[in-house]
């Protein structure tokens, strides 16, 4: 969810409420000789605002599990979940004194702040993303696709690896429309092997086919134990000038249709990735917070009856 102007207002509540959460609570402890109890008085109103902000924040979790539910848009619950999630943390130390207690409370205390570090984390990560996005990858494509776009680059970089080949080796029937008129601009359509050797141009076409089955096609399919030169972008660069020694200029187009193959499938690895770590802090986040629910209810119930 991105954090926008639509949140203003919810910003703004925020602020005022935690400045009078903190104004209440310095001259509740000051004026207090035993100073403030989460069993009475202000510490208890926290307490219990606090908690309610916790099931509010936690309760979207089972709004999405049931959109046809209407109860309330999905983005007021999104803000509902950040903001009042974010207010309930402190208001929690309120009623606590910013002390643990016994071990129920201290573990109360240490799960909450590793489900408020993580939720602002989420929320940054949420902000951040859309428009790493647009800068970095603009080649973005669906999640759920990219498995099959991956597979139609290899299919499409092996007929360029092959028609650039089979081209160097004198094979022209064989070469592309497009081979050929790059060929046959250069001049060397008539005599391409022996402008550059046809024993050199043979040993071009080996080390195309070379670089295609032992670091383009691993790093295509995503294998982590080959293609890992083409992993660094320095070494790849390196990689591809290597390429442009080995091959005739009038190849060029074809090593740039390598360089865009390459680079969208970079760009769809580091989209797999981030989305990936958005979704194991989803795997962190949601089950702590459902624990510390539980453990906060439990909590109250024994506060109250003892």
């Amino acid at each position: 969810m991105l954090i926008d102007s639509s949140h203003r207002k919810w910003f703004a509540a925020s602020v005022v409420i935690l400045g009078l959460a903190t104004v209440v609570f310095i001259t509740y402890a000051l004026g207090t000789p035993q100073g403030v109890s989460g069993r009475r008085g202000f510490g208890l109103v926290c307490g219990i605002i606090g908690f309610i902000f916790m099931l509010i924040a936690g309760f979207l979790g089972a709004r999405k599990k049931v959109p046809v539910w209407r109860i309330g848009r999905m983005q007021t619950w999104m803000r509902a979940h950040l903001w009042l999630g974010f207010l309930s943390f402190p208001l929690i130390l309120f009623h606590a004194n910013f002390h643990t207690g016994g071990k129920l409370t201290t573990v109360l205390v240490w799960l909450f702040g590793a489900v408020f570090v993580s939720g602002i984390f989420g929320a940054a990560m949420q902000h951040i993303l859309p428009h790493f996005y647009t800068t970095q990858v603009p080649m973005e494509t669906i999640f759920e696709q990219i498995g099959h776009v991956r597979e139609q680059l290899v299919a499409e970089a092996e007929q360029v690896i092959e028609e650039a080949a089979t081209s160097l080796e004198g094979d022209y029937a064989k070469a592309s429309e497009h081979q050929r008129a790059a060929a046959a601009s250069a001049g060397t359509m008539g005599d391409f092997s022996v402008g550059t050797g046809l024993e050199a141009d043979e040993q071009a076409a080996f080390e195309l086919r070379k670089f295609f089955a032992e670091e383009l096609k691993p790093f295509l399919e995503s294998r982590s134990s080959r293609g890992a030169t083409l992993r660094e972008g320095a070494q790849a660069q390196a990689a591809f000038r290597q390429l442009r020694v080995l091959v005739p200029t009038s190849l060029e187009s074809t090593l740039e249709d390598l360089e865009n193959i390459y680079e969208e499938t970079r760009q769809l690895d580091m989209q797999s990735r981030l989305h990936k770590a958005l979704h194991l802090w989803l795997f962190v986040h949601v089950p702590l917070s459902y624990t510390l629910l539980l453990l906060a209810a439990i909590h109250a119930v024994v506060a109250l009856r003892y």
